[in-house]
C-alpha cells in the first residue's frame, strides 16, 4: 500500500476529498463539457453526506 503525507495546511477544515480517477473521471462525463467550480462544491457535499452516512471509509 502506498502513503502519502498531506500537509495539514491543504486538508484544510476537512475540505479535502479523495476519490478514485475512475469515479472523478464518471463525474466529470456527468458534468459535461465543462467542470466549473461549482461542480466540484456539489460533488463534495455528496461525498461528506456519503461519509457521514457510514458509506465512505475515513482516510488517516
Amino acid at each position: 500500500m502506498a502513503m502519502i503525507t498531506i500537509p495539514k495546511k491543504l486538508a484544510g477544515n476537512d475540505d479535502l476529498v479523495v476519490i478514485p480517477k475512475k469515479e472523478f473521471d464518471e463525474l466529470i462525463a456527468r458534468a459535461g463539457n465543462s467542470v466549473s467550480e461549482e461542480n466540484v462544491l456539489e460533488w463534495s457535499r455528496e461525498a461528506k453526506k456519503l461519509r457521514r452516512a457510514g458509506k465512505l471509509a475515513r482516510l488517516s
